[in-house]
């Protein structure tokens, strides 16, 4: 039985001032008509059915997800009462899909990143998930094929193959490499063994549960204390109970020291939207090199990024700035002011 769990619960703070912490970048139209999280949902709907897919989201993101995705029953929601980085949130889901679906595969994912051939995608995570169900305590990621030394991802480095199933080629992890420098990153790409890391995984429910008990046991205690309560009491002791747990990311707490541990090389066009930059692989560019998403006109100007959100925007004789308009913000820098985004919002922050 495979099982989606979408983790929901990022601040997006490299796409301020249009995601805030109120509405994070999951939440919005980045791309298309669609917002990120709805563009997730309805690629995983071609292989997994809307009531064995699952979100993790923080507790004042509820009504974002409950407004967006209608269609997801309420039980699929699961609410962290504080945010305690990957591992903790996993681990309490596996415990809440484990009451539904026994001893199910997961298929772990971000909710805010671009896959760009579905059917790629859905072939890869049918073939991981077959590979699952034959080794029970392996663990799959996803690794995409680097075609640029790309210093802002983590690297997975993999070894000899273990199979074939479907299309794909299963293969060994070695380990899991930190974001590189710029020469490590040129020599990653020239070895050709480093795949990008993507952050998805599939894995049995018992397995990620053995594992935080093994290696996260004090975490596992708490978990499994709320995971006994009944329904009633659920909430109120997740609530009381949570902020115990370990803040560690399931790379530290867990990838760090499993053994059984596999990659698929992957290429359906993945791409995390990590910074503003984005927006210039896969928006439509003008004939001056000019982006330009909502009510935007651009007179006699070039290489601009403009992202509008209830007004019209003009800009006339200007290049290379970056303008982004929010409900409360309207910013405007120079292109390369994105490379300090998270820093100028901080600034701003404290006024």
């Amino acid at each position: 039985m495979l099982c989606a769990l979408i983790m929901a619960g990022g601040k997006g703070t490299r796409f301020w001032p249009l995601s805030t912490e109120e509405k994070p970048k999951q939440f919005l139209k980045l791309l298309s008509e669609d917002t990120m999280i709805q563009m997730t949902v309805k690629r995983l709907e071609k292989l997994i059915p809307i009531n064995r897919i699952f979100v993790v989201t923080a507790k004042q993101y509820v009504s974002l997800v409950e407004d967006q995705l209608p269609m997801l029953p309420k039980r699929n929601i699961i609410v962290e009462p504080v945010g305690k980085n990957t591992a903790p949130c996993i681990a309490l889901s596996a415990f809440v899909i484990d009451k539904y679906y026994k001893d199910a595969t997961i298929a772990v994912l971000p909710s805010d990143h671009l896959i760009s051939s579905d059917d790629k995608f859905i072939n890869t995570l049918s073939s991981a998930y077959e590979f699952v169900e034959k080794e029970n305590e392996a663990i799959v990621t996803l690794g995409m094929r680097p075609d640029r030394p790309e210093t802002g991802y983590g690297y997975i480095k993999y070894t000899t193959k273990a199979c074939d199933i479907g299309n794909c080629e299963i293969r060994s992890v070695e380990q899991f490499v930190e974001k590189p420098n710029a020469e490590k990153a040129e020599e990653y790409l020239k070895n050709g063994h480093y795949l990008w890391n993507g952050g998805m995984f599939v894995w049995k429910t018992c397995t990620i549960l053995n594992l935080t008990n093994q290696y996260l046991n004090s975490t596992y205690n708490v978990l499994s204390e709320i995971a006994a309560t009944s329904e009633e009491e659920f909430n109120e002791v997740l609530e009381r109970k949570y902020h115990e747990v370990e803040e560690i990311s399931v790379d530290y707490g867990i990838m760090e020291n499993a053994k059984s541990i596999y990659v698929i090389p992957s290429d359906f066009g993945w791409d995390d939207i990590g910074t503003w930059y984005a927006l210039e692989r896969y928006r439509e560019k003008d004939e001056n090199n000019n982006i330009s998403v909502g009510d935007v006109k651009q007179i006699d100007s070039s290489n601009n990024i403009v992202v509008g959100n209830n007004k019209p925007i003009i800009i006339t004789g200007m290049s290379d700035v970056f303008v982004v308009e929010s409900d409360n913000v309207i910013f405007i820098g120079k292109r390369e002011s994105i490379e300090n985004i998270k820093e100028i919002r901080e600034m701003y922050n404290e006024k």
